[in-house]
């Protein structure tokens, strides 16, 4: 909270306010999230959550916060988000998976994390009254791990708690589970279009 009252004195109320943010503001920024990032890896938590706060400590002073995430968005979108799954990649071996057994545990792995997570929220979702159909949806949607899941699988790998082996069968997990979510959307959608009950006839 300090760092974020401070800010604006430090960059300026009227530099804030500009249509666009100048270069000396955004290498402030940048200096910024790169102390906040080294300061979180130094005390022992993941970078990540240091440049998190830095984000979320950005001032909202003339639509400062908008602005930033534009000019950031494109630069993080076209190389830095694709440079993470390459990383990624690079990290799993699928060599590992060299035998019956340890396909049979990565398939394993992935059906129990479907049923506990799509299952689980259907039936939260319908226990409240939603319909199936869009209990099953909904679930479909916080099955989905994505980019978030493959950043804890970097950090638990990064800190020793999995072994290559183990992180490549949950990389695949994250991949097969994101993957599935627009099929079983699309097929559950089609349950609902169903009607429940067909028209009855009419009067003679």
């Amino acid at each position: 909270m300090g760092v974020r009252l401070l800010l604006p004195r430090w960059l300026g109320t009227a530099r804030l306010e500009r249509d666009e943010p100048s270069k000396g503001v955004l290498a402030t920024v940048v200096c910024v999230v790169v102390a906040a990032a080294l300061t979180t890896e130094v005390i022992g938590i993941h970078a990540l959550f240091g440049a998190f706060l830095a984000g979320a400590v950005m001032p909202e002073t003339g639509g400062f916060r908008h602005k930033l995430s534009v000019r950031v968005e494109n630069f993080s979108s076209v190389l830095l988000l694709p440079l993470f799954f390459a990383f990624t990649g690079l990290r799993t071996q699928i060599s590992l998976l060299n035998d019956l057994q340890g396909w049979l545990l990565c398939l394993g792995i992935i059906a129990v994390a479907t049923v506990g997570k799509l299952g689980g929220s259907a039936l939260a979702a319908r226990w409240t009254g939603i319909s199936w159909s869009e209990s099953l949806q909904l679930g479909a949607l916080m099955n989905t791990r994505g980019l978030m899941e493959l950043i804890a699988l970097n950090i638990g790998y990064d800190l020793g708690i999995l072994s290559p082996r183990i992180f490549t069968m949950l990389v695949i997990m994250a991949l097969t589970t994101t993957m599935l979510t627009g099929p079983l959307l699309t097929w559950f959608g089609r349950k609902q279009m169903v009607p429940d009950k067909l028209p009855s006839p009419l009067p003679s």
